[in-house]
């Protein structure tokens, strides 16, 4: 059976502090019970309690999922303001120290603080997650395993953390290697089929290692309860257009390995060793870097191997209904993510609350 390829979209938003620029600790109370009362079960609370995420509905494609994920972004944007502060999408925060902020008061993230310890508290970064439904479990695992090779890619279109601690990290992707102190986390080994996957998963919960399937948290995996492939490996990115074309393509390049598949050609598996060095490069350099095409055993600049990606998935597109959200990853090649912007603003102004400004100001953009 053709997987129905819907779309579901998460975003984690900083509450910050107009004044000070600083989070602010503020969503467990009245902001997250309001955003409750008009959202419903498209809010909720994150671990620590300066964190915010949303959730779109399951969409059909990719214009019901701009729909929804900009309704979703324009309430967050009043709840805050009618809070008194300022809703920012943005990786990691410029400055802020995770050593002050509070954990979210829930059993749930208890059991993370308690089994993680200071790798959960330090722990204050913000994602775009998207879900693509894939209802054959067999070919979300040969879609996931495939899809690895190209993760480097879409992360370095999403590139949005390179201030941690209000130090400039060198790296375009901090949130990654915040992350990475995770168990359970980076690109996956690829799985023979679904039951060696589930083996896995057993032998996990069998030996008390987690609870259940989602304390894997891998940069793409199939979810344990959603028939769907879900991609874990961004930052949010600053505009929810760009959000939109980032899960434009990674739709996109679902359908079209199911399409390769479906023709009896598979595309070429690489190690997660190999695959490593790419992400690597990704997260230190983005855009700018050079990435390796392992077929031919050199190095490409990451723009040129985008663009040789968006030539890829573009026999689909017109059926997927996301020729024009795919055609927004262009403007991001030609103005810079998120992260290279930042940088850009901390260039001319020396001042990282000149960036949270710009940053508060590309979340509200065209919404």
């Amino acid at each position: 059976m053709r997987p129905s390829f819907t779309l579901g979209i998460e975003e984690e938003y900083q509450t910050v502090d107009p004044e000070s620029r600083d989070l602010r600790s503020h969503i467990a109370t009245e902001m997250l019970a309001k955003g409750r009362l008009r959202l419903e079960e498209r809010v909720k609370a994150e671990m620590h309690q300066s964190v915010v995420e949303v959730g779109t509905r399951v969409c059909r494609n990719i214009e019901a999922a701009r729909e929804d994920l900009y309704d979703l972004r324009r309430n967050m944007v009043r709840l805050a303001e009618e809070h008194g502060l300022l809703l920012v999408a943005g990786a990691t925060h410029p400055f802020a120290d995770w050593r002050v902020q509070e954990i979210y008061p829930d059993d749930r993230y208890k059991r993370v603080v308690e089994d993680l310890q200071l790798v959960a508290r330090a722990n204050l970064i913000f994602g775009l997650h998207v879900h693509v439904g894939i209802e054959d479990r067999e070919a979300a695992i040969r879609i996931m395993n495939s899809m690895r090779y190209f993760l480097p890619h879409i992360l370095a279109l999403s590139t949005n953390s390179p201030f941690w601690l209000g130090m400039e990290t060198g790296y375009k992707s901090y949130r990654a290697k915040v992350f990475e102190n995770f168990p359970r986390t980076n690109l996956p080994d690829s799985f023979a089929s679904y039951s060696e996957f589930e083996n896995y998963v057993n032998l996990l919960i069998k030996t008390n290692t987690i609870d259940n399937a989602k304390k894997i948290w891998w940069d793409v995996r199939p979810h344990p309860f959603f028939n769907t492939v879900e991609v874990r490996i961004c930052d949010i990115p600053l505009r929810a257009e760009e959000s939109i074309a980032i899960a434009a393509l990674i739709q996109a390049t679902a359908a079209k390995l199911y399409k390769l598949h479906e023709a009896n050609v598979d595309f070429r598996q690489y190690s997660r060793a190999l695959l490593m060095e790419n992400k690597f490069r990704a997260v230190r350099y983005g855009l700018d870097g050079k990435l390796i095409d392992f077929g031919k055993e050199t190095e490409v600049a990451e723009r040129d191997l985008i663009r040789e990606y968006l030539a890829f998935v573009d026999d689909v597109l017109d059926e997927l209904g996301s020729r024009a959200a795919v055609e927004e990853l262009h403007n991001i090649l030609e103005r810079g993510s998120g992260a290279d912007r930042q940088l850009a603003v901390f260039r001319q102004t020396g001042s990282l609350r000149a960036v949270v400004d710009y940053m508060a100001a590309e979340t509200r953009a065209g919404l």
